[in-house]
């Protein structure tokens, strides 16, 4: 019969995640089949090792080393770069916590790690005016990888709330850029004021935006979207003296350990175009579990 440390092990080892486990010394103990084709690392040659330079900020970005818990420890997912064994650069969403006895002496060090989704990966909007939008949106890929991230590492309930501005579209073939980004300025500014403590809102295409929203149902996810609706309507916005009635559509999805964040992102696009494309000015919620 295998013993205890053989079954976890053979159970740490299929796990599609990123395990490594380090030792008091920050030795590698244990080091699973999908580090190795995450990283181009072989376990038998990392295992009693340092880990190499290469890999070096997987521990870098805050393992815990005090010896003994303090009220409060937590560790976030924090994104991260190491470089492959073929000498590319590989982004991580790496979670580390330290690994304590039943006296809450530091006995080692475990980090849990994924790829981050790039940003060709992930749905998104149109981004036909490049430079500023593309940064921004870059920057905001970060934060949405880290919060998915955390969700998956056993934090905060996740969820997603795409919007796009109805007006814009038609406003910026009209008027121009300078027009729809003074109007986009001004919703974003009413969105704002409707954001809960520890949401995230950034731009996700030239007339989209997402919200990082940690509502615990679908239920409460749709009448949080509700609200985000009536602040956007209250944005006052004139071009040349004409006032534009401004609306949003909105998609909304509650994430669920099934879905990758790409699914989730899909259909949170789908809803939202489900909104817009039954006359705007809706909320959208998409289907759990597809």
């Amino acid at each position: 019969m295998a013993d205890r440390t053989e079954l976890f092990e053979a159970a740490l080892g299929r796990l599609p995640d990123g395990i490594a486990l380090l030792g008091t010394d920050d030795h590698v103990v244990f080091w699973n089949q999908a580090a190795e084709a995450i990283t181009g690392f072989k376990g038998m040659d990392l295992v009693g090792q340092a880990l190499p330079e290469e890999l070096d900020s997987l521990m870098r970005f805050g393992a815990p080393h005090q010896d003994r818990v303090e009220e409060g420890e937590q560790q976030r997912a924090t994104l991260v770069q190491v470089r492959h064994n073929l000498g590319h650069n590989v982004p991580l969403v790496a979670h580390c916590l330290a690994l304590r006895d039943a006296l809450g002496k530091r006995i080692g060090t475990a980090v849990v790690f994924n790829p981050a989704e790039s940003l060709d990966a992930l749905p998104h909007g149109e981004c036909s005016e490049g430079g500023e939008v593309a940064a921004t949106m870059a920057e905001f890929q970060e934060r949405l990888n880290l919060e998915y991230g955390n969700f998956v590492y056993g934090g905060l309930p996740f969820g997603l709330l795409w919007i796009t501005v109805d007006q814009a579209h038609q406003l910026r073939a009209t008027h121009g850029t300078n027009a729809c980004e003074a109007m986009l300025e001004k919703v974003q500014r009413a969105l704002a004021q409707g954001l809960r403590p520890g949401e995230k809102m950034g731009r996700w295409g030239d007339d989209e935006y997402l919200v990082l929203s940690h509502e615990r149902t679908p239920e409460m996810l749709t009448a949080h979207a509700k609200e985000l609706a009536r602040l956007a309507r209250t944005a006052d916005f004139r071009w040349w003296g004409d006032k534009v009635e401004v609306t949003v559509s909105i998609g909304a999805a509650q994430a669920d350990k099934d879905a990758s964040l790409v699914d989730l992102l899909g259909q949170a696009k789908a809803a939202m175009l489900a909104s817009s494309q039954a006359g705007g000015n809706q909320i959208t919620n998409a289907p759990r579990g597809k």
